[in-house]
């Protein structure tokens, strides 16, 4: 198992680079990172880089399969290096927290499909969506400023649930 960066660039045939070298941190400090948040990092560790130095950093880095590129629908793509599985994530739509969940049973059931159609799977991404421990907690306990939600009456379903949260990216 490889654990110096450089080594693990020099084994997939990528330069070893100041830049490249000051991403991998940044994935590996901060798992579900955007690209955006990347650059901060970057630049906070090595100085002036350019977005597009960073995007093809993450490119390379992806395309070798030392990170893996998670683009969550409505949100921008996120970053992380745990990429020796086929784990799968859960999104808080309230906060847009990210983490990961490992797959349902044994080492990766959901690489077999009922109907494969040919394709040889070596990959399947899963998203749950939902609320986030944190965010259920906040709706569940109102402050003494606000005014307490409307009771329901039998049958009245979710008449007065809340809209629909968009992520926001970290």
């Amino acid at each position: 198992m490889v654990t110096d960066p450089s080594d693990l660039l020099r084994q997939h045939g990528i330069q070893v680079t100041a830049q490249r070298l000051a991403v991998l941190r940044a994935v590996a400090g901060h798992p579900h990172i955007t690209a955006d948040a990347v650059a901060e990092a970057v630049r906070a560790e090595i100085g002036a880089i350019s977005l597009q130095s960073v995007y093809d950093a993450l490119g390379v880095l992806v395309a070798e399969r030392l990170l893996r590129r998670i683009q969550p629908a409505g949100s921008p793509a996120r970053f992380e290096d745990r990429v020796d599985d086929n784990h799968h994530h859960l999104i808080c739509r309230a906060c847009g927290r990210m983490v990961d969940v490992d797959c349902a049973a044994g080492s990766a059931p959901c690489l077999t499909a009922v109907d494969d159609r040919g394709y040889e799977i070596d990959e399947a991404e899963v998203v749950y969506w939902g609320r986030c421990p944190d965010c259920v907690g906040q709706s569940r306990a109102p402050s003494n400023s606000d005014p307490a939600p409307p009771r329901r009456r039998r049958g009245q379903g979710n008449a007065h649930r809340g809209p629909d949260d968009r992520i926001k990216s970290s």
